[in-house]
């Protein structure tokens, strides 16, 4: 199978890659190991030391679109998140300063990831943070994967993954996706709104899944990864679905005319449309878009599994506006 699958173009532990282009040149972060070394593959390894500072997020940086190298890492951790779990950046520009939003879990097997945000006056860092996103952030026991994205109008809206417990209305106890407005780049309005919820099998995490925060055991389902982008006036969420641990691990999207929804994904049934596992890819996730060298051409950047199933990898491919809706293209 080694041969078959598609090259990525960083080869060391790189999930969760978020890409993006400014002054012509090419930044992107993602969760994994800051500093490679022989331990690599590890996703414990979420920080290290670089100059007698702990840094979170692996940061690369190309000037051409295929030639990735490292240039350490984004977030310089405060005091008070050191020894954290450091999960899924994302960046956001403003004209005036980059913004690093990302979860940390600092209760161990808990679990309890919370959502916070970083600034800097540079995309190559290093991020200073700025505290919790969210006012009363012990509201929401585990809030991952933040995605910003700027309507129209100039309004910033942030889509991220939490848990939902409840099977009303068809719908799989597991994560899903929400969406709240940023009040500044920030602090959230408050205001949030259900995006959507698993009703498919293929998007199973694990059967009979014990959660220790929840005191109960679900079939859990996930959706995450959330990614906006608006195209022939309507609104796509993209997101990751099923385990990210193996090959069912995908990625589907919904549409909706209005930025909060509704937004619908039927037509998923039988699995993940954008990408999923095939002899090009192993259990493919997490995209974010980024525009090519031509200014036009626009690219998922996401991750998938070596051969081996030792490291998630970062690759690129072309996104295609099909008639039957958003593709892959390798």
């Amino acid at each position: 199978m080694l041969a078959q699958l598609h090259q990525p173009v960083y080869r060391n532990y790189f999930a969760d890659p978020f890409a993006w282009k400014f002054n012509r040149e090419y930044y992107a972060v993602g969760t994994g190991p800051v500093i490679p070394s022989d331990h690599a593959n590890a996703e414990d390894m979420t920080s290290a030391k670089i100059g007698g500072h702990e840094f979170a997020f692996p940061l690369l940086h190309s000037k051409n679109f295929h030639d990735w190298t490292s240039i350490g890492g984004a977030l310089r951790v405060p005091d008070s998140l050191r020894g954290g779990e450091f999960w899924a950046p994302e960046t956001a520009y403003d004209g005036k300063f980059f913004y690093l939003y990302y979860s940390v879990n600092m209760d161990g097997a808990e679990l309890k990831h919370r959502l916070r945000v970083a600034r800097s006056k540079n995309p190559g860092g290093p991020f200073e943070d700025v505290g919790y996103l969210m006012e009363h952030p012990e509201d929401c026991s585990f809030a991952i994967d933040a995605h910003a994205f700027r309507d129209d109008d100039g309004q910033w809206y942030l889509f991220y993954a939490r848990d939902f417990l409840d099977t009303d209305n068809g719908f799989n106890a597991g994560t899903g996706l929400v969406v709240d407005r940023l009040i500044d780049m920030t602090k959230l309005a408050g205001e949030e709104r259900t995006v959507l919820r698993s009703r498919a099998d293929w998007q199973l995490f694990k059967a009979n899944r014990y959660m220790p925060m929840y005191h109960g055991t679900y079939d859990w389902h996930t959706l995450e990864g959330p990614c906006v982008r608006k195209h022939g006036g309507k609104y796509f969420c993209f997101y990751s679905g099923g385990c990210y641990e193996n090959d069912t691990y995908g990625v589907d999207y919904g549409i909706a005319d209005n930025v909060l929804g509704p937004y619908d994904d039927s037509g998923n049934e039988n699995g993940p449309r954008v990408m999923r596992t095939n002899s090009d890819l192993i259990g493919p996730g997490h995209v974010s878009i980024v525009v090519g060298p031509d200014d036009k051409t626009e690219y998922f950047a996401f991750h998938a599994w070596d051969a081996e199933m030792k490291a998630r990898q970062f690759h690129l491919g072309k996104l295609e506006w099909t008639d039957v809706g958003p593709r892959l293209v390798l």
